[in-house]
């Protein structure tokens, strides 16, 4: 008798790591957070929620990083680049760096509610990000990566070619996803 039940996917946790970190004036993933790099620290929270694997898009050597085969090309670039790693379908849990107040509780939600799922947000927010990563997502991202308009190239536009859903916060939820981008957002979460 044939199962009705599907195995899930192995999913794959993503620091997104790669950008220029320009409007923070130095490098986000090597701020330090709780007496150890950022980077370091999101790496952890992945794990602890239970991902079976880690990985760093953007050139870090010292934390096994994907470099962007397409440089310049923001979070999109560094996904293609983690795709390019990975084969076969797969669920990638996809965060930024520069969120420290994650916890791995609510990724736990992202990862495990609404299975079906082909994109999976928090209302609201772009990331993190759960991502079906399959023949037409990898597809639908390496198209997008092709399109002239750079507006088009985004995380947003891959969202919305693929129908991506998306869940509700708590404010204590939504507390978390606090990102800091700039010096004045850093001093807030981290003083």
């Amino acid at each position: 008798m044939k199962s009705t039940t599907t195995e899930p996917l192995p999913c794959i946790g993503v620091v997104l790591a790669g950008g220029l970190s320009s409007r923070m004036g130095r490098d986000k993933a090597l701020l330090p957070w709780k007496g150890r790099p950022l980077i370091e620290h999101q790496l952890t929270v992945l794990s602890d929620a239970g991902v079976d694997d880690v990985r760093v898009s953007g050139d870090r050597p010292g934390y096994h990083g994907i470099a962007d085969a397409q440089p310049q090309a923001g979070p999109l670039g560094g996904l293609a680049s983690i795709a390019e790693t990975l084969p076969g379908d797969v669920d990638l849990l996809v965060i930024p760096v520069d969120m420290p107040l994650l916890q791995p509780g609510l990724l736990q939600r992202l990862r495990t509610e609404r299975p079906r799922a082909r994109s999976l947000c928090f209302v609201g927010h772009v990331l993190p990000l759960r991502l079906r990563l399959d023949a037409d997502s990898r597809n639908r991202l390496l198209a997008l990566l092709r399109h002239g308009e750079p507006r088009e190239r985004s995380l947003r536009a891959l969202q919305a070619a693929i129908c991506n859903e998306e869940l509700a916060l708590s404010a204590a939820e939504a507390a978390q996803l606090t990102d800091c981008n700039t010096e004045m957002t850093w001093s807030e979460v981290s003083g």
